[in-house]
């Protein structure tokens, strides 16, 4: 009953969505089918996770500050699309269980390094957790550059690169100094699709 209540909420707001944002996705088949990987996309608008949801074949699992869960319409969309809560000044380790458990299902997981809206232009240093969790799961980051300021019939872009791979960082994990470079370059690779032309 709830996959079929999801797929019919999500077929009326892919319709929203298509004629409020009418996105355009580049690089879908850098998801591959039935295989796990974190989804790192730039964090420009409240509504850029639910254009990379719906414009998605694949059900895609993300983390969110779990102050989103006070609204009880939030938290019933949230249950239904497989929305987890986060607290952003601990690292929860319900949700690094429950991130890995998705992970080494195979399942798709969002997370945004910048931990919060145009964190890059605030000057918010990126978290490192994405890559972290990576090594830890060893499954790829697939980077993606959100393009757009999401006024209502302004085209929205979705540019997703191609898969980032860490075993060979694996003995790495708890060097900050590693962690904090690969994130830095991570966010370089966002930034690089958020800025390209398509």
């Amino acid at each position: 009953m709830k996959e079929i209540l999801r797929h019919i909420i999500k077929f009326i707001l892919e319709l929203l969505v298509l004629i409020v944002y009418r996105p355009k996705t580049v690089g879908m088949q850098n998801i591959e089918k039935g295989k796990a990987a974190i989804i790192c996309p730039n964090h420009v608008h409240a509504l850029d996770s639910a254009v990379i949801v719906l414009t998605n074949k694949r059900k895609i699992n993300i983390l969110a500050k779990e102050e989103l869960f006070k609204n009880c319409f939030i938290r019933f969309l949230a249950n239904i699309f497989g929305v987890y809560p986060v607290n952003r000044q601990k690292r929860s380790m319900e949700s690094i269980k429950v991130s890995l458990k998705l992970l080494k299902s195979n399942e798709l997981l969002m997370i945004f390094p910048e931990g919060t809206r145009n964190g890059m232009e605030k000057g918010v240093k990126p978290k490192d957790g994405a890559v972290k969790l990576a090594m830890k799961a060893n499954v790829p980051i697939i980077p993606v550059g959100v393009q757009g300021n999401f006024k209502f019939f302004k085209k929205v872009k979705v540019n997703i690169g191609k898969p980032i791979y860490y075993s060979e960082y694996k003995n790495d994990i708890n060097n900050k100094e590693v962690l904090d470079k690969l994130t830095e370059d991570l966010m370089k690779e966002i930034i690089k699709l958020r800025d390209e032309n398509i």
